[in-house]
C-alpha cells in the first residue's frame, strides 16, 4: 500500500507541530508550510494526496490557495480540508462554495477528526 502524502499549511507552529506529530503517528508523509506562497510549491512539486490549510496566512491567505488549487484540472481532484478558527456560518458557505471539501473549526479533536481525514485520502 502506497504511503499517503499529507501537505499542511498552517502559520502557528504549535498548530503545525501537534498536527504533524499525529498525523505521522499515523503513518502519513506530512509536508508543512507556514505561508499560503510556500504551501503552493509545496503542493505543485510534491503532490499531496491531502491538503490541511488554515484560512489565516500571511501572504496569500487559505482562501486564495483554495481558490488556485481547485482551479487546475488535476489539482483540483486533491480534497482541501480547512482547519480555521473562522467559525461562522458564512465562512464555512465560503469555504465550500470555493471547493473545501471538509470544513474545521479551531479548536478541534484531533481523535475526531483523523477518520475524517483517512475518508478524505481513500475517496
Amino acid at each position: 500500500m502506497e504511503v499517503k502524502k499529507i501537505l499542511i499549511i498552517e502559520d502557528d507552529p504549535e498548530e503545525r507541530l501537534i498536527l504533524s506529530r499525529e498525523l505521522k503517528k499515523e503513518g502519513y508523509i506530512v509536508y508543512e508550510a507556514p505561508t499560503g506562497e510556500e504551501g503552493l510549491k509545496i503542493f505543485k512539486e510534491d503532490k499531496p494526496d491531502l491538503v490541511i490549510l488554515d484560512v489565516i496566512l500571511p501572504g496569500i491567505d487559505g482562501w486564495e490557495v483554495l481558490k488556485r488549487i481547485k482551479k487546475g484540472p488535476l489539482s483540483r481532484k486533491i480534497p482541501v480540508m480547512m482547519l480555521t478558527g473562522k467559525s461562522e456560518d458564512r465562512d464555512k458557505i465560503k469555504g465550500y462554495e470555493f471547493g473545501a471539501d471538509y470544513y474545521v473549526t479551531k479548536p478541534y479533536d484531533i481523535l475526531r477528526l483523523l477518520p475524517v481525514i483517512r475518508s478524505l485520502i481513500e475517496e
